[in-house]
């Protein structure tokens, strides 16, 4: 049939019905579509812009390259695209040169002169869910009207409304998955928790999203804090984290290595290098080579390893003791020291060049008197693995103990709380830890509810010992009456004088236990 202006329409219209009827696929049916459209009406591009949120995004388009389509983006309201999106009817731009709402955001347009362009709304229920529009070269011998070709492509749109509906529905779907999976994921980096690291106090959920930002990188990282305050649990946490996690990692104190067998212990040594060495020794560097290499007690080394270190760092290449070759490793350095390294390197006993290398991503263990809220969840992961260990089955801790174990300021932070509690395990003759079986240094621990008068400071006099361990015996004989202390002293065996006695003696306040 020959085509004339009278009868494009009826053409291209007749066309698509077809791709309507054979084609299931919607992707392909919008390209089928726009293939139609570009060859019948000798476009000079066609697209399909979907709404994704608040945003229009090139779906489908004939006439424009990879890279234009995906530069094809619009805000609600934004350019023409986004204004016929906005409010939902259709434009006509003669002259795109002459528009200057006309964005060209595709980069498709080298110039702009004699092209004409047609956006017309995609709507299902009233609500504008995509846009079709049109470059056309401007024919002048042409007695087809810009109206005709609007009102053309609107027909398409009204047809296509259903399956674009279908597609919008999926890609939509699609959206919200990806934003949910995106905010789990923020989810679960911001609830982070390292299996090998007990605590949720704030402090520590502090640590936990810093150990989440930094695992995946390669950064050095310098981890400082008290003495037994887990900086090698942080450690180990970062490379459990991390993509080097099936690779080894390798701790090395520094602090309990001799001065002169540190360079030997970190780089190895080659044979007959010194006196003792028989034979070829890799160092730690080389055996940690892909996995994470932990430095604890950094601040101890020798100046002489200081230097030899940061080239390590810098280069991630060092010699062996008495060797002249040089080795390449791929080894993360993660690093950890309780002393103050300001002030080493103002006393130049720290090179302030090795602090800045080391000192990346730093991280600050809290001390165990500042995260008191994870004193019982310590306490009751020590009891576990010591009832395990020593095969006893302890249930509880007494409430004196509790308050002797929140009280005190743990100068040796978590290795002295597990070293605690693995002493009362083993002290422990029932199913209780009470406040004797804690060490002596505990029982001098005073609260709000334990403040009493002691003559003697001595954390190990008789007398305290005494006052804590009858103190203990009345509070538990008091909560198992109520707080009547009549009875209390029946169950201790006690008479009423004598009871009511210690009560003021040890300012016990028995209502606390009714």
């Amino acid at each position: 049939m020959k085509k004339t202006l009278e009868n494009l329409d009826v053409i291209v219209l007749n066309q698509i019905s077809h791709v309507l009827v054979h084609q299931k696929n919607i992707t392909l049916l919008l390209k089928e579509v726009l293939d139609i459209l570009n060859r019948e009406m000798k476009l000079k591009s066609c697209t399909f812009s979907l709404k994704h949120g608040s945003t229009l995004i090139i779906e489908e388009s004939c006439g424009l390259t990879n890279k234009e389509q995906e530069r094809g983006k619009y805000k609600m309201g934004e350019g023409i695209t986004g204004k016929v999106a906005s409010k939902g009817k259709s434009i006509v731009i003669p002259n795109v040169a002459d528009e200057p709402l006309f964005l060209d955001k595709t980069k498709s347009r080298e110039n702009n002169n004699k092209i004409s362009f047609i956006c017309v709304p995609i709507k299902t229920k009233n609500n504008v869910i995509a846009t079709l529009s049109i470059d056309k070269n401007q024919d002048l011998n042409s007695n087809r009207t810009l109206e005709m070709d609007k009102y053309l492509l609107e027909t398409i749109a009204n047809i296509l409304a259903d399956a674009i509906d279908t597609i919008h529905k999926e890609v939509e779907e699609k959206y919200l998955l990806l934003q949910e999976n995106q905010r789990l994921r923020q989810e679960l980096d911001h609830n982070f928790r390292p299996i090998n690291i007990i605590g949720n106090c704030n402090n520590m959920r502090a640590l936990y999203r810093m150990i989440a930002q930094v695992s995946e990188s390669s950064a050095t990282v310098l981890i400082r804090g008290e003495s037994g305050t887990g900086k090698e649990l942080v450690a180990r946490a970062i490379h459990n984290a991390s993509p080097r996690k099936k690779k080894k990692f390798i701790a090395v104190n520094c602090a309990a290595l001799p001065e002169n067998l540190v360079e030997s212990e970190l780089f190895g040594h080659e044979k007959g290098s010194f006196t003792g060495a028989h034979a070829l020794r890799k160092g730690r560097c080389e055996l940690a080579n892909g996995g994470t290499l932990f430095l604890d007690e950094i601040g101890d080394i020798s100046l002489a390893v200081q230097v030899k270190l940061l080239r390590f760092l810098q280069e991630k290449t060092f010699e062996r003791v008495g060797g002249s070759e040089s080795i390449n490793v791929d080894v993360r350095v993660l690093a950890a020291t309780s002393r103050d390294l300001e002030k080493h390197i103002e006393e130049e006993a720290f090179r302030e060049d090795l602090f800045y290398r080391l000192n990346v991503f730093p991280i600050h263990m809290p001390a165990l008197r500042e995260r008191k809220s994870d004193i019982m969840l310590l306490t009751d992961a020590f009891l576990a693995k010591y009832n395990s260990m020593y095969d006893k089955n302890i249930k509880r801790i007494s409430t004196p103990a509790i308050n002797m174990l929140m009280a005190y300021h743990w100068p040796g932070n978590v290795r002295e709380l597990e070293n605690c509690i693995e002493r009362s395990v083993l002290t422990s003759t029932d199913d209780v830890i009470h406040g004797y079986n804690l060490p002596p240094s505990l029982q001098v621990s005073l609260n709000s509810d334990a403040k009493f008068i002691l003559n003697n400071e001595n954390a190990t006099s008789f007398s305290t010992l005494v006052d804590s361990y009858e103190r203990e015996l009345i509070i538990d004989a008091l909560k198992s009456n109520h707080g009547i202390a009549k009875n209390a002293a029946k169950n201790l065996q006690l008479t009423q004088r004598i009871i009511n006695y210690k009560i003021k003696h040890l300012n016990i306040n028995p209502k606390k236990y009714r």
